[in-house]
């Protein structure tokens, strides 16, 4: 289980300041929430179900409220696999660019691929075209490795 480094909730915090907000106890509710689940690609009521649990009294447009706030802070980015619910993944300050997703058509599983696998093509396009690229979002659509052996 990966989590928020010391710098990284310090960051959070001076940037939910910066907006006029506080790290109020849902508020950091639902980044735990997140940081435990990493990796699992959580749709907002996924998170709420999960986050009720812990707050009972949290309402689900709370936590509607606070994704959007995480996304605009950059703390969490938004991924479309294309099926109508968007899920949310954890940024971490090292990461310059999101990874990549192997979605399975047959189970819905969403399998993270390590490493930026378009630098080289990334380069070549920012010089052929004078663009900068600021980011990118590759997913891979199959059939993963348990539904493939039945």
């Amino acid at each position: 289980m990966s989590k928020l480094s010391p710098s990284e909730i310090e960051s959070l915090k001076s940037n939910l300041k910066e907006k006029g907000y506080k790290l109020t106890p849902q508020r950091r509710a639902i980044v735990d929430i997140i940081i435990r689940n990493e990796g699992s690609h959580l749709t907002t009521e996924e998170l709420y179900d999960l986050v009720k649990v812990e707050c009972p009294e949290i309402g689900l447009a709370t936590v509607y409220r606070t994704i959007q706030l995480l996304e605009e802070l950059g703390v969490v980015s938004k991924l479309d696999l294309n099926d109508g619910c968007y899920r949310y993944e954890l940024v971490h300050e090292a990461e310059s660019h999101h990874h990549h997703h192997l979605i399975c058509n047959n189970c819905g599983k969403v399998i993270e691929v390590e490493g930026d696998l378009l630098e080289v093509l990334e380069h070549e396009i920012e010089s052929k075209y004078n663009f900068k690229i600021k980011n990118h979002s590759v997913k891979f659509y199959g059939i993963c490795e348990n539904c493939h052996k039945r």
